[in-house]
């Protein structure tokens, strides 16, 4: 699944001013939440659950929060650009301020890696995370993913 069908409305994108990682993730868990009709704690504890085996914190300022959830439909990814960065347990000990959740259905796991995957091998670019963060609106951040989601076309012979 394409990374920009994840984010397919500029309402997948929020600017959030936590103060902790546990803040930022029970905001997300809330706006997840409302999204899908759902209680927060149905979100936060598989989150919490997830973060105990180890950070989520991809490295360069950028996290990956993620889970399967059993009574999920279909995908949800949220982006969050953070006010201030806040600590997320990195191995390169930069703090966070791009964080993208991804909630999977446990029933279409087969695409679940590969989606994670998607958005690591995205964010390679150092170009895409620079992008994000100076992206004056949710919409020219959506505009961003999409771009880095087109395969390199070769102009020439």
């Amino acid at each position: 699944m394409p990374i920009v069908k994840l984010f397919s409305t500029p309402e997948g994108i929020l600017t959030l001013a936590p103060g902790n990682k546990a803040e930022l993730l029970d905001l997300l868990a809330a706006e997840a939440a409302n999204r899908l009709g759902r209680k927060k704690e149905e979100i936060l504890q598989p989150l919490l659950g997830r973060e105990k085996l180890g950070s989520t914190a991809l490295g360069r300022g950028v996290a990956l929060p993620h889970t399967r959830l059993e009574w999920l439909e279909s995908p949800l990814a949220i982006l969050a650009r953070l006010t201030h960065p806040i600590d997320f347990d990195a191995r390169d000990d930069e703090p966070v301020d791009l964080v993208f959740l991804v909630l999977w259905p446990e029933a279409a796991s087969e695409g679940f890696l590969p989606a994670l995957s998607d958005i690591c091998r995205a964010l390679r670019d150092q170009q895409l995370p620079r992008q994000l963060r100076q992206a004056r609106s949710a919409e020219e951040a959506l505009a961003r993913l999409q771009a880095a989601d087109q395969p390199d076309i070769d102009a020439g012979p």
